[in-house]
Parts: structure tokens; sequence; C-alpha cells
């Protein structure tokens, strides 16, 4: 892991209004993360885990307070340029796969570089297979979706999310539908990523199996952050 802040927030809070008051979601969550680091988001369920990683990847606003993505202030962006900034710099993996069911591994993986103003240096194709392989899916090209196992659906969804080489992959649960032998294996497929792409990646997830994995956990709780814990290996 290097030193270069790849996500920072800076006094970042998001309310809403709710029956003529403002519920408080997140109050000033300031953090730093690196690049290649791997981040756990923890914390009890309704503490803002995944409003903030919505706000991280330009899905949802902040109230106040800045993120900064890879040097570029996201919410001074038009809705134009976040868009732009969101197909090449960010990765997401849902909980829930969210393939297109009706397309196989390889063409769930093309769909994201056919939107993309990203002139890749190798052939589409060639690369979806790349990313498919380094998974352990070499084999699961042209399987659909009912074709694969939970476990493989989520290692698919994690290669289209890196299909147009991101700086950040961000991951709502990703292991939150699995078994603990896929559940390994999506992990596994993680590590396998940071190692070969120097991708930060950052899980949002209950599960402290995935959580005490990671290089750092940020544990946040009723909207705060209450601590930042650095894992220590062995």
């Amino acid at each position: 892991m290097n030193n270069d802040i790849v996500i920072q927030t800076i006094h970042l809070s998001k309310s809403l209004p709710i029956g003529g008051i403002q519920l408080e979601i997140l109050h000033d969550i300031s953090l730093e993360i690196y690049r290649s680091e791997m981040v756990a988001i923890v914390g009890p369920s309704g503490s803002g885990k995944s409003t903030l990683m919505g706000i991280i990847g330009g899905l949802d606003s902040a109230t106040s307070g800045q993120v900064i993505i890879d040097g570029i202030d996201i919410t001074t962006l038009n809705e134009r340029k976040l868009t732009r900034l969101r197909n090449e710099k960010i990765g997401f993996v849902f909980q829930n796969y969210n393939l297109v069911p009706t397309l196989d591994a390889l063409e769930n993986v093309l769909l994201p570089m056919q939107f993309s103003r990203k002139r890749p240096n190798k052939n589409q194709e060639e690369r979806a297979q790349e990313l498919l392989d380094m998974l352990g899916l070499g084999a699961r090209l042209h399987h659909t979706y009912k074709q694969l196992s939970g476990g493989e659906q989520q290692r698919v969804a994690i290669a289209r999310a890196l299909a147009n080489n991101p700086t950040i992959l961000l991951c709502d649960e990703p292991t939150g539908n699995l078994d603990k032998a896929s559940a390994t294996l999506v992990i596994e497929a993680l590590f396998e990523v940071r190692e070969k792409t120097d991708t930060t990646v950052v899980v949002v997830t209950h599960s402290q199996f995935l959580a005490q994995m990671m290089d750092r956990q940020i544990e946040i709780v009723d909207g705060r952050i209450q601590e930042s814990i650095l894992i220590e290996e062995g």
C-alpha cells in the first residue's frame, strides 16, 4: 500500500427531512483511503454505512462537506461529468449481483465497456475473457445467470465492475447472500484484484470474517466514525 490518497471525505454530513424534522444520517465524516488499500466499512444496521458508500460512489449527494475521488472534488460536478467519473474511475459490486439474466458471463462483462468513453488498448472481448480468467471463470464464459452458482455470479459481477479499469472498487455486502465456501472464493477474488490491478477496494459488510481480512476497518455508529482499526498481519 502506498500513501497516495484515492478517497477523501471532508466534514461530510447527510440529513433527510422526516416528519417535519431533519433526520441525521451521517455527521461530520472525515476519512482518507489510500491507493491499493483494502478497507471494510463496518457497523450496525442503520448506522449509515451504505449511505456513505453511495455518496463516495456519486450515487447519492451529501447535505454538506466534500468527497474527493482521485484528486477530483465530485461534489462540484454536474450530472454529466459525475456520470463519466463513475464510469471511468469507480466499479460497483452489489449484494444481489445485478447481472443481466439474458446475457452470459462474457456479455455481462462486455456491457460497461460498450458504454465507456475509454478506448481500451486490447480488444474488448479479450479483456473481458482475461478478467473472467483472473477470477477463475475461464470455463464459464458462455454460462448464463441460471447456470452459475451464487459465488460465480458474484465473481462475474466483480469482473464486470473492473471492465473499465477503475481506480476504486466499491462493494456493498458482496458476500451477504453467500455461504462461507462461496464467500471465501469471492474474498480471494477481491485480493486477486488488488494484487494484479492495484485497485483500491472498499467493502461495506456485516461479516466479521470478511472485515478481519481487510487492511483496515472503519467503524460507523449512528452516522459517525467510531474508530479506524488497522488490521495487523499474522
